[in-house]
C-alpha cells in the first residue's frame, strides 16, 4: 500500500506534530506533504529528504517566515498537490489539509484536531487577541468569509474523519455537519513514571500566547504567593514576565527530558487554557500528578475530579483559586500510581491500534 501523509505546516514542534511524528513512523516510506517547512526548528523529527513543501515555500522564505500574510493562497495551494501515485492519503489537519484533492482510487483518511479554529468558533476571540481593527478589520472580514466558504465545501473530500476527542468530533457535526469516530492522540506514557514525592512548585508547560491564559495563573500565584514554574516560550513572556513577582520562574524553552524531570517533580500541573484535547496533562497524569484544569474542551474528557485534579468554571482570577483550593484540600485522597493507570488509556500502543483498524476500514469502504 502506498502511503502519504499531509500536515498544514512544519513550523514548530507541537502537539498536532507529536501526533505526525507517529504516524510518520508507523509508514517509514510516505512522503510528508505540507504547506510550509521549517528546517532549523523540526529538522530533527522530519528529515528534509521526506518533506514535499508547497510551491508557496520559496515565498514564505521571502518573507522571512511571515507566513500568515500568504493565508489567501492557502486553500489554491493544498489542491495543487499531486496523489494520483498514493493509494492512501491520511491528513493531519488543524486548517487545509482536509481540502487536498485525490482521485477516486485514493482514499482520503482525515485526522482531525479541529476545524479552522479561526474562522469558525474561535474567530471574535483571534480578531480580540490579534488586535484586527480598523483596515485591517477591513481586509480581515471578506478573508474569513472566503475561508469560510471554501473550508465549507472541501468538508466532503475525505472519506472518512477521525476526530482527536469528543469536543472536535462535536465541533465537525456543527460546523462541518459531519461524523467522526474519536481516537485520543498518542500520549509517549511509558517514558514517564509516577514519582511519590514533589518539590513543592507548581508548573506549567504551554507556549506562551494569549489564548493560553498563562496570565491567570501568573495573578493567582502572585497572589497566594506560592512556587510556579513556567516552561515555554512565545510572544507574551515578555509581558508575563513584566507582571509575575520573585515567586515565579520562567525557564523558556527546555527539551523533553528536562520538562519530564520537572513535571516527575512537582507538586501539580496548572493548565489554564482550553485545548482540544491536550497532551501535556496526560504527560503529567502519567508522572501520577493531579492537574488543575480548565472546564472546557478536551480536557474535560482526560481529568477526572477528585481522582486526578480539579477544574475551575471560569476564565478568572477567583475561580481558578477556588479549584486550586479544593486541589489541596483532596491532595491527601490522590493516588500517584491510580492517577498513571488513567494516563494509559491514552498511550501509542492504543493509538496504533485504533487507526490501523480505521485505515482497514476506509480502505475497505
Amino acid at each position: 500500500m502506498r502511503v502519504a501523509l499531509v500536515h498544514d505546516h512544519l513550523l514548530k514542534l507541537g502537539g498536532a506534530e507529536r501526533v505526525l511524528k507517529v504516524l510518520a513512523e508507523m509508514f517509514p516510506e510516505a512522503p510528508i506533504y505540507t504547506l510550509f517547512y521549517d528546517e532549523g526548528k523540526v529538522g530533527k523529527v522530519f528529515k528534509k529528504e521526506r518533506v514535499r513543501p508547497s510551491h508557496l515555500q520559496k515565498f514564505y522564505k521571502l518573507l522571512g517566515g511571515r507566513h500568515r500574510l500568504l493565508v489567501p493562497l492557502l486553500p489554491r495551494a493544498i489542491e495543487d498537490f499531486d496523489f494520483e501515485e498514493f493509494d492512501l492519503v491520511i491528513s493531519s489537519n488543524s486548517a487545509y489539509t482536509h481540502g487536498i484533492l485525490t482521485s477516486l482510487q485514493t482514499r482520503h483518511l482525515c485526522y482531525c484536531h479541529s476545524p479552522m479554529r479561526y474562522i469558525w468558533d474561535w474567530s471574535n476571540e483571534y480578531r480580540v487577541e490579534n488586535r484586527i481593527k480598523g483596515f485591517k478589520a477591513f481586509l480581515y472580514a471578506p478573508l474569513v468569509k472566503y475561508l469560510r466558504e471554501w473550508d465549507f465545501l472541501a468538508k466532503d473530500r475525505p472519506d472518512l474523519y477521525v476526530s482527536n476527542s469528543q469536543t472536535v468530533k462535536t465541533r465537525l457535526s456543527k460546523y462541518y455537519k459531519c461524523e467522526s469516530e474519536v481516537i485520543y492522540p498518542p500520549v509517549d506514557v511509558e517514558r514517564f513514571r509516577a514519582s511519590l514525592k514533589h518539590e513543592n512548585y507548581y508548573l506549567i508547560v504551554s507556549t506562551l500566547t494569549p489564548y493560553k491564559k498563562i496570565d491567570l495563573a501568573v495573578q493567582l500565584f502572585n497572589k497566594i504567593g506560592r512556587r510556579l514554574v513556567i516552561i515555554g516560550d512565545g510572544p507574551a513572556k515578555a509581558y508575563l514576565q513584566e507582571i509575575a513577582g520573585e515567586n515565579i520562574d520562567f525557564l523558556g524553552f527546555k527539551d523533553d527530558e528536562t520538562v519530564k524531570t520537572y513535571m516527575e517533580n512537582c507538586r501539580a500541573l496548572i493548565f489554564p487554557g482550553e485545548e482540544d484535547f491536550g497532551i501535556v496533562p496526560v504527560e503529567a497524569m502519567a508522572c501520577g500528578k493531579p492537574v488543575l484544569a480548565y472546564a472546557k474542551g478536551g480536557l474535560t474528557e482526560t481529568v477526572i475530579s477528585g481522582k486526578t485534579g480539579e477544574f475551575f468554571f471560569e476564565k478568572t482570577v477567583e475561580s481558578m483559586e477556588d479549584g486550586l483550593a479544593r486541589l489541596l484540600y483532596n491532595e491527601r485522597f490522590y493516588k500517584p500510581h491510580t492517577i498513571r493507570r488513567h494516563a494509559l488509556a491514552f498511550s501509542r500502543e492504543e493509538f496504533e491500534k485504533k487507526m490501523r483498524n480505521v485505515i482497514k476500514k476506509v480502505r475497505r469502504d
